[in-house]
């Protein structure tokens, strides 16, 4: 798995990068959680993500916001790195020019500027968000959500009550032509300890249903 560093508008950006060499491969983007409490790309969570859609051909890129590891810059409180997940999904689409599909996924802060880009990017088709915080960030300008996708949360997170996320998911499902896929992963923390395996379960099962060929309804 290479390590890559390219540029982005705060400097350099460290990243990650699982290529498929199948023609047409479709492209995953990851982004990690918190740069002030820890968050990385090599956080468990964003790995496991990442390795589901390796798993599925994915080309499929994982990076340190601006300030972590190697990636330059400081922290921007979300403006800046959206700026550089955007940054991210320009590197990895000039290396998959072809690409049949754009999904998305990120944990905790990473849900919330992924979300944010997904509204930028209409190539985007489909979505993870894991624990996005929405006791504690502004998801209002998801008016409408433009894809459809799934959300997981740990129904003991301590850091964001379940409830919130739940009217956050509530308000998304009600959009038209949008289906919004609520997973809450009983007794997970925040950061899923002990319940990873549950988490990548539910998103296995999300990933082969959605990725799934569309059946054509036969003429009578």
């Amino acid at each position: 798995m290479p390590d890559v560093i390219f540029n982005g508008p705060g400097g350099r950006i460290e990243g990650r990068y699982r290529h498929n060499v199948e023609d047409a491969a479709p492209i995953a983007l990851l982004l990690h959680p918190h740069p002030q409490h820890g968050g990385a790309m090599n956080n468990k969570v964003v790995y496991a993500l990442f390795q589901a859609f390796a798993r599925r051909g994915f080309s499929t890129l994982r990076f340190n916001f601006r300030g972590v590891g190697r990636s330059q810059g400081s922290f921007d409180h979300g403006l800046g790195e959206l700026s550089d997940a955007a940054a991210a999904l320009d590197w990895l689409q000039s290396h998959n020019a072809d690409a049949s599909r754009c999904w998305i996924a990120g944990f905790s802060f990473g849900a919330w500027v992924g979300m944010q880009l997904l509204m930028r990017r209409p190539e985007i088709e489909g979505f993870i968000s894991v624990s996005p915080p929405a006791s504690n960030c502004d998801f209002s300008f998801l008016a409408p959500c433009p894809a459809s996708g799934l959300i997981l949360q740990g129904g003991q997170d301590e850091l964001v009550p379940e409830p919130e996320v739940a009217k956050l998911a509530q308000r998304l499902a009600h959009q038209r032509d949008i289906t919004i896929d609520y997973q809450v992963v009983a007794g997970a923390n925040h950061f899923f300890h002990d319940k990873l395996a549950e988490l990548i379960a539910c998103t296995d099962v999300y990933l082969d249903r959605a990725l799934a060929p569309k059946k054509v309804a036969k003429a009578s």
